[in-house]
């Protein structure tokens, strides 16, 4: 405890004086719930103080009809008088002399009124029932029911009445001690009552800033020392909506906070919600005790951290039950990548072919690939083959390395070509070298292979060195950035990973050298090197392990289930060569890679979302003529062509839909954002998505604390005023705290939460389930994507069209377009690229108005067949139909659209049996898929659709066959069958084969079918 320092800012009260346990009233277990249980239902003792009422209009408990509406106005208003303490001080109640505090005369209790306003409306909007459940509501109704005498009073007479202010200040003294049912909670946040403890949190804040407004010269007396309460709930509120993996250590310390918090409810009911009198010892003394307990509570959270921290080797078996079962590998050393001869047999006999055969112009190769891959390996293999030794008359070696240095490369060039001494050309100046390696190669058929290559930049410094003889010569480079090959080379090839099998064979050579792996080791060894999903170095790396361990299956076992763990105890070898790819990323790409180590081994990463996420991250730089989503695309695939990130799925237009990095990448990518201090606490997502970047996360809060004590360390590490992002399958937690969070500006949460309106910042926003889209979302400033509804019904849109404004919205979706003023509500978003929407009662909206609309979909059809109305926006490129019902006789509408590249139509978007294609229609199209539909025959002919390039078809189960001309579409690469007929197959493999005939060995045919 010696780093907890809020006890010296506050003065120590008499302890002597005062107990603790005086300070707050000790109700019954069973008073401490919200409601009354089953068991004291019928028991009015709850209101002994009303049994002899003093207003004999007044029943025991309000009508039904008065309930329904829990506004307390006259209360409010009564409280809200000017001359409301005067003329109360004025009164002598009955029995004599009675000394009465108004502490709960305030603003406070007018946020009371409100708190209980909204749990009456949310949790029990039907109010009918037995009165006797709702017994703190009756109270309160008998008080505002009093308060409306006072009121109504002066205003028939023109003056108050003493009686009635004096019924209603004996109101007031016997329902403030029941009113503590309010101030506590008795469910836990985890069971599913997120939105009863949002509006109890919020109400304890707003509570304790409007007492902290109060004046010396107030009537409520408000001890200096709230600030600091305010501060330390402050902290432990973080902490709990904080977005970060669950753990039960944590769920623990969560059931503590809930309980501070019912003790701070308390002391504001015992202090500001009383008619007793109190003093400010009394009152710093309960402060003083819930810091107390706030600062343990803190304590276990630095505990917690410290134990999260030191959790990242949890979990990491302990290979060895004694020194003789492993041998020590820390000091060996580890294979190198350049050993491997196994699985690159094919790339290198491609390679070759490219070398000795082809056009006698001097061509450049490149083999391009990420770091591992083996493509030094390759190359090596290729330089040292007897038939390129043999067909070329000059061959040298050189590598290029990140740093250009020319001199260099052509000393290495001359010295692997034997022409020259060493000594001899270091006493030659640049010129002079650059003239002898031209002089020594014209003439003559060269192959000259460079090694690494970082930047085109080289190649356009050296290529007048490199004569073209039309002799066959040819230049051969390696190097990870597809970018940069693509601008110099005439062939790239990219060595495809390591199979399975390859894999197994390269592992079993390592490890056993020319014996063969035992049996009972074969299987998990096949699964070991399967698990290093193709990349010979992680296949080298964890050889290396095994081949020093002791040859028992139970630690092959452990070593498969833990792989990851394993090669990072290598660490020290793979890192140097991966971070190269790091350290040459252009600074705008450099904090884009880093936020990939938010992502898990092997999980697939959707594209759409990781651009969303950049931009809100503030990584995206804003370009002339751009959106930042075109720009994030960019910087996508400027990752993609250095090999930093694989391509898993394309998209129907062949962008990139999910993409994936390998494991060894991924390591790699979360030791440099371990390595850069502040990256972790500025993007606070890093945080929220796993485990073990919250490791890394409460290692650095550990060492922050180190130097700090914990109130100067926690607003560091919990700051709600940084987070961007809150994603629902975090935490529910994080709804608590949402109006927090003045930042946000990606969110994705279940349910609409009136606050959201507030984020005035936020970018991306999406409500899977919501039905109504109201007014105050369509209008924030900033939000450009808005999506609803994913299943095809839609949301509709709040029919105050005269609200909206016009937004920024470039994406929206799913929603109801059902007359001329939801029509009117969408002419709102003049931006809009991307719109889902499903019309209803057979209206169909003017969308051309839409000048930059390139995405539509839209779900449910014309049911009166008045196809006049339909008119699709000319300038959109993908369109998706379901259920719309047109005949084919109508395709016109879409087939004459003129920039369509992608066009799906599914489930019975067409009707009828035929389609006859005509000319001139789908002259851009380039992907085509017809799903679940009822046609029978399709007439049509390759120049209907010149340009396809992709064609699938599901379940069209009627479908006799594949346009047979289909086969003379030059463009055509793929055709994918799911589930369709057998005479379906038949024709999309013979129009495989003839498109083979024709030299087009890209194309390629997938089928997937239940027949046997």
């Amino acid at each position: 405890m010696e780093d907890l320092s809020l006890f010296s800012l506050l003065p120590k009260p008499n302890m002597e004086a005062l107990s603790l346990l005086d300070l707050f009233p000790k109700p019954k277990m069973e008073d401490l719930s919200l409601f009354a249980s089953e068991s004291n239902m019928e028991d009015l003792s709850l209101f002994g103080s009303f049994l002899e009422p003093k207003i004999k209009r007044l029943s025991l408990f309000p009508s039904e009809s008065n309930m329904k509406d829990p506004s307390y106005e006259n209360l409010s208003r009564l409280v809200k008088s000017p001359d409301l303490l005067s003329r109360l001080l004025a009164l002598r109640l009955d029995g004599g002399e009675k000394n009465v505090s108004f502490q709960w005369l305030g603003p406070h209790f007018l946020t009371f009124l409100k708190y209980v306003k909204e749990v009456l409306q949310w949790f029990y909007p039907d109010r009918c029932g037995p009165l006797t459940m709702y017994n703190p509501y009756c109270l309160l109704k008998r008080l505002d029911d009093s308060a409306s005498d006072c009121i109504l009073y002066e205003e028939i007479v023109s003056h108050h009445d003493n009686e009635h202010y004096k019924n209603f200040l004996e109101t007031i003294l016997a329902s403030m001690p029941k009113l503590n049912k309010f101030f506590t909670i008795q469910t836990s946040i985890a069971y599913n009552s997120i939105k009863r403890w949002k509006i109890f949190i919020d109400f304890l804040f707003e509570t304790i800033r409007e007492l902290l407004k109060c004046q010396k010269d107030s009537i409520v007396l408000v001890s200096n020392q709230v600030k600091f309460l305010q501060k330390g709930l402050n902290f432990l509120f973080a902490f709990l909506v904080y977005p970060s993996p669950s753990y039960e250590r944590k769920t623990s310390i969560f059931t503590e906070i809930e309980a501070v918090f019912n003790e701070a409810g308390l002391f504001l009911h015992s202090f500001f919600f009383t008619t007793d009198l109190v003093t400010t010892p009394k009152m710093d003394l309960a402060i003083f005790g819930l810091l107390e307990r706030i600062e343990n509570v803190l304590v276990k959270i630095k505990y917690y951290s410290i134990a999260v921290s030191s959790e990242v080797g949890i979990g990491s078996p302990q290979v060895a039950e004694s020194p003789s079962e492993v041998s020590s590998y820390q000091g060996n050393s580890t294979p190198m990548v350049e050993e491997i001869v196994v699985g690159l047999e094919d790339t290198t006999t491609q390679i070759v072919s490219k070398l000795v055969g082809g056009r006698n112009y001097r061509q450049i190769i490149s083999i391009v690939g990420m770091g591992g891959l083996g493509k030094t390996t390759s190359a090596k293999k290729i330089y040292n083959d007897p038939s390129v030794r043999y067909y070329f008359d000059k061959l040298s070696w050189c590598a290029v390395s990140q740093t250009y240095n020319k001199r260099k490369l052509l000393i290495d060039i001359l010295s692997s070509s034997r022409d020259l001494d060493k000594e001899t050309m270091l006493k030659k100046e640049d010129e002079e070298l650059a003239e002898h390696l031209y002089k020594n190669l014209k003439g003559r058929r060269y192959l000259i292979i460079m090694d690494d290559l970082w930047d085109k930049e080289v190649w356009d410094d050296l290529k007048v060195l490199f004569p073209d003889d039309t002799n066959g010569s040819r230049v051969l480079f390696t190097s990870r950035l597809k970018n940069v090959a693509s601008e110099i080379s005439h062939v790239i090839i990219e060595p495809p990973p390591l199979s399975p099998d390859e894999s197994w064979k390269l592992l079993e050579q390592k490890v056993f050298k020319k014996e063969c792996c035992p049996q009972q080791l074969q299987d998990i060894g096949k699964q070991i090197a399967a698990n290093c999903k193709g990349l010979p170095l992680s296949v080298v790396l964890i050889a290396g392990i095994l081949s020093n361990m002791e040859k028992k299956e139970s630690l092959w076992q452990q070593v498969a289930k833990s792989l990851s763990y394993y090669i990072s105890q290598k660490a020290d070898y793979y890192i140097p060569t991966l971070k190269l790819s790091y350290i040459h990323l252009p600074d705008h790409l450099k904090p884009c890679f880093l936020y990939l180590s938010a992502f898990q081994e092997d999980e697939e990463i959707p594209v759409r979302k990781l651009l969303l996420l950049w931009i809100v991250e503030g990584f995206i730089e804003k370009r002339e003529q751009k959106t930042l989503e075109d720009v994030a695309e960019e910087y996508l695939m400027e990752l993609v062509n250095r090999s930093l990130l694989q391509v898993s799925k394309r998209r129907s237009d062949n962008g990139v839909q999910e993409c994936t990095l390998h494991d060894l990448v991924l390591d790699m990518c979360s030791k440099m954002v371990v390595e850069d201090e502040n990256f972790l606490f500025q993007h606070q997502f890093l945080v929220s998505k796993h485990r073990r970047l919250h490791h890394l996360y409460m290692g650095q809060f550990h060492r922050v604390l180190t130097s700090e004590n914990i109130f100067e360390a926690f607003p560091i590490a919990y700051n709600l005023e940084k987070i961007r992002i809150v994603d629902s399958s975090n935490v529910e937690n994080v709804l608590l705290g949402i109006k927090f969070m003045p930042d946000m500006r990606y969110l994705n949460i279940s349910n609409l939460e009136p606050s959201i309106g507030k984020l005035h910042n936020l970018e991306y926003l999406c409500l899977p389930i919501i039905k109504e889209v109201p007014t105050y979302l369509l209008n924030m400033p900033k939000l450009r994507h808005l999506r609803v509804r994913v299943y095809y019904d839609g949301a509709r849109f709040t029919k105050n069209s005269d609200s909206f404004r016009i937004n920024c919205l470039q994406t929206l979706g799913f929603v109801e377009i059902v007359d001329l003023e939801d029509e009117e509500i969408l002419r709102c978003s003049p931006n809009l690229r991307m719109l889902k929407c499903r019309p209803i009662d057979n209206y169909f909206p003017d969308l051309n108005f839409f000048s930059q609309l390139q995405t539509l979909t839209i779900a449910g059809g014309l049911l009166g067949r008045d196809y006049s109305m339909v008119k699709f926006p000319v300038n959109i490129k993908k369109l998706t139909l379901i259920n719309f019902s047109l005949p084919w006789e109508e395709m016109s509408l879409i087939g004459t659209l003129p920039n369509l590249e992608i066009l799906k139509l599914e489930t019975n978007t067409f009707s009828g049996k035929t389609w006859d294609t005509k000319d001139d229609e789908f002259q851009k199209l380039k992907f085509l898929k017809l799903d679940s539909l009822d046609l029978e025959q399709w007439n049509s002919s390759h120049d209907h659709f010149p340009v396809l390039e992709r064609l699938v078809l599901v379940e069209c189960l009627f479908l006799e066959n594949i346009p047979s001309e289909f086969s003379s579409i030059s463009t055509l690469r793929r055709i994918k069958l799911l589930y369709c007929g057998e005479d379906v197959e038949t024709s999309a493999l013979e129009i495989r084969q003839e498109q083979l005939d024709y030299g087009n060995t890209e194309f390629d045919v997938t089928i997937e079918s239940d027949w046997s």
